[in-house]
């Protein structure tokens, strides 16, 4: 291992001991000493145990969850061999039938419960949760829907999403959703690699004030899909889908009273959902996860890192296109009771999310670093302004939060309140380094590896760095590594997406640098990354200087490499604040800062003005579909319209690009 200068993370603070000591991550150990023999002391101790001892770990994690299996597994891990690991063989199980157990012990309790821009707010007891999912269930039975087919759907978070996921995991059925707010191409590109033979799909929503038609798109999904036998209109608002022969209203597929509950018994690998990534550099990846894996990893994740279980609440604002809104409905698994909640999240203002946290009486709330940064910009004293007293984490995801609004977030909260400030995403569906009650939190930086995994930063020549930047790498496996792609039965494009560069390390396309004490800072993706004369520099270090200007409302940098091995051209694009313009003058000042802040190699070459910076559906920067319409290439094939937030948004590079040429 290599290991760079010493660089101490800034501590803000340990956990509480209220929040320390009541962690549930306390019982496992014990659980572990009096079942398993195995004592370990603490936190550290806990992780180096489940890396070294992978099959132990993961197998002690199935009896303590109490997993019911229709069919016992032979061996925990029958080789660890990436790709190609093979979890729990032999076993059968269904996560549906995880998520719905509670309702046998705990009937009266409440499931989930719904925010709406579109209708008043809904919430189900586990009993009517179980009752509603065994409707729709016997609904997809009858058009036709068995084992392995696909259900897709176009909508939002709402209860009637939820059921029909659970409807269609108990079938042993594939469930594959994108939020209304994509365009009929993204849906399309999406659910074409699938072929679904069921598609649910609602008229319209609201978004903030604004009512959003969709029964054109609709109609032109439903045309791209020529494998949809059914369509399911779910009703929502005023807007309505055209209803013929092959349109079945949601209260009809859910109108038999007295059909039995059942799960279908599948491998543990089999296909549970099929999650999609960006879409912004030609076809989405069809990501396959399977039954077992999800169960497992969103259990241990979300018990021992997010300490949730039974009597607490999770908010996590997600569209269902993202792989949060599976972690999301994950907290059924666990016990925990789930908001759901659709439209737009900043709507009337910044504090709606903090109103629904104190409404929900949350235990754990989700944010974005970019709206905890609005917040803290703003002036927001959540802790002041709202009743949070039942808040024991904030979830921090999505992109890296700067050290600054970590150091706001601790002047609002103290220590009472977690920032779990994680990395992950659609491959694995879960987080591979966050923290959880009984690790320090350090600012701008993530507190360590998740459970379970064996995470390192690798250099270009495959060797571990630790206070230096490199590739995020998983070196064992995880069970909630992709089951494959779909459309992909020779593993050809999994390979090329995870093992191209370091065979069989799975390579997960982050750019991050541990520190001695073991925590992580995550600067970006790797192939974004700004590396001029060696000097590598990831993109969010980089916004991390501008962010607090008061002449940048927004920014964005790419880096175009010279083949020759020369500094090659960085470009930066700037959004103004209101009554600002990009002029040389600011140019001056801006090139002066990160300068000073970063290095003279990091000055940009140009600093352009630009309307808008591109986002993708889940709130991140388009960097690299940006440097690539640089490069010369289709703006068509690089970014479909549906997948960003603003479809036009990319129109001022395009325009920009014509002005450099080409470039190899």
């Amino acid at each position: 291992m290599t290991t760079g200068a010493t660089r101490e993370p800034e501590l803000l603070y340990e956990p509480s001991p209220q929040m320390y000591d009541g962690a549930r991550v306390w019982h496992y150990l014990d659980w572990l000493r009096e079942h398993r023999d195995v004592d370990l002391a603490g936190w550290n101790e806990l992780h180096a145990w489940s890396v070294e001892h992978l099959e132990d770990f993961w197998g002690s994690l199935w009896d303590y969850f109490g997993i019911i299996a229709h069919a016992p597994y032979t061996r925990v891990l029958s080789s660890r061999e990436m790709p190609g690991a093979r979890w729990f063989e032999g076993a059968l199980v269904n996560y549906a039938e995880h998520a719905l157990r509670h309702a046998d012990t705990r009937p009266d309790d409440s499931a989930v419960v719904a925010y709406s821009q579109t209708r008043d707010d809904v919430e189900l007891t586990f009993a009517e949760l179980a009752d509603a999912v065994r409707r729709a269930r016997a609904g997809l039975q009858r058009l036709g829907v068995t084992r392995g087919d696909r259900v897709a759907a176009y909508l939002p978070n709402i209860p009637e999403t939820l059921v029909a996921y659970l409807a269609t995991a108990s079938l042993g059925a594939v469930w594959s959703s994108c939020a209304p707010e994509f365009g009929e191409r993204s849906v399309v590109d999406r659910f074409g690699q699938i072929e679904p033979k069921v598609l649910l799909a609602v008229g319209g929503y609201t978004f903030g004030e604004k009512e959003i038609d969709k029964r054109v798109d609709v109609a032109a999904v439903r045309a791209g899909l020529p494998t949809v036998e059914h369509v399911v209109h779910v009703p929502y608002g005023p807007l309505a889908l055209d209803l013929d022969e092959e349109v079945v209203p949601w209260a009809d597929l859910t109108a038999e009273t007295d059909a039995p509950m059942a799960y279908e018994p599948v491998p543990f690998d089999h296909p549970l959902t099929v999650l999609y990534s960006s879409g912004t550099t030609g076809l989405p990846k069809a990501i396959v996860h399977g039954h077992g894996g999800l169960m497992l990893e969103h259990l241990k994740c979300q018990t021992f890192h997010w300490d949730l279980g039974p009597g607490d609440r999770l908010l996590w604002f997600s569209t269902t296109a993202w792989m949060l809104w599976t972690a999301l409905v994950s907290g059924l698994v666990t016990g925990t009771s789930i908001v759901l909640t659709d439209g737009n999240p900043l709507y009337p203002d910044l504090r709606e999310q903090w109103r629904m946290a104190e409404r929900s009486g949350a235990a754990k709330m989700g944010a974005n670093p970019a709206f905890l940064m609005a917040c803290r910009k703003e002036g927001v004293r959540p802790d002041e302004e709202f009743d949070l007293s039942r808040l024991r984490q904030i979830g921090v995801a999505g992109s890296p939060l700067p050290p600054e609004g970590a150091r706001w977030m601790a002047e609002q909260f103290g220590n009472r309140v977690l920032i779990n400030n994680g990395v992950g995403g659609t491959d694995i569906c879960t987080g591979l380094v966050h923290g959880s009650p009984l690790q320090p939190v350090w600012a701008g930086e993530m507190s360590g590896p998740t459970l379970g995994a064996d995470v390192a930063a690798y250099d270009e020549d495959g060797r571990p760095v630790v206070g230096e930047l490199g590739e995020l790498v998983i070196r064992t496996p995880l069970p909630s590594m992709p089951v494959g792609f779909w459309g992909d039965p020779d593993g050809r494009r999994l390979r090329a997406a995870y093992f191209d560069r370091y065979p069989g390390v799975f390579r997960f396309g982050d750019w991050c640098r541990f520190s001695e004490v073991g925590s992580c800072l995550v600067t970006g993706r790797s192939d974004a990354t700004l590396n001029r004369g060696g000097v590598r520099l990831g993109t969010a270090e980089y916004y991390r200087v501008l962010q607090d200007l008061p002449e940048v409302a927004d920014s964005v940098v790419v880096h175009l490499e010279d083949p020759a091995g020369g500094l090659g051209e960085l470009i930066l694009f700037v959004v103004p604040a209101p009554g600002h313009h990009v002029d040389d003058d600011l140019r001056t000042r801006l090139a002066a800062t990160l300068k000073g802040s970063l290095s003279p190699r990091h000055v940009p070459d140009r600093i352009v003005e630009v309307p808008a910076v591109p986002y993708g559906r889940t709130g991140k920067k388009l960097e690299v579909p940006v440097k690539k319409i640089l490069r010369g290439a289709d703006p068509t094939t690089v970014a479909s319209p549906g997948a960003l937030v603003d479809a036009t948004a990319l129109d001022a590079y395009v325009d920009f690009a014509r002005t450099l040429g080409s470039r190899p």
